[in-house]
């Protein structure tokens, strides 16, 4: 099965080889037919921790690394 790849903003480097990346998305309304913006925020891997706040980064689905880490990310 592909691994899904998002892309999206760096919100938080805090915490030591995680970053916290923001996803937004675009699906149109069902009644009215305006495009509404969905975002969700995931926890990724940053083994190098060379990603700071708002920086634009593609995220590829992994195995479990921690509790809430689902993500690594690849440039």
């Amino acid at each position: 099965m592909p691994k899904r790849i998002l892309t999206g903003k760096v919100t938080s480097n805090k915490s030591d080889k995680t970053i916290t990346v923001l996803v937004e998305r675009k699906i149109m309304h069902p009644m009215y037919k305006k495009f509404v913006t969905k975002s969700k925020k995931f926890t990724a891997h940053d083994s190098e921790n060379k990603f700071n706040v708002g920086d634009i980064v593609n995220i590829r689905e992994c195995t479990p690394i921690s509790k809430n880490k689902r993500f690594e990310v690849i440039y």
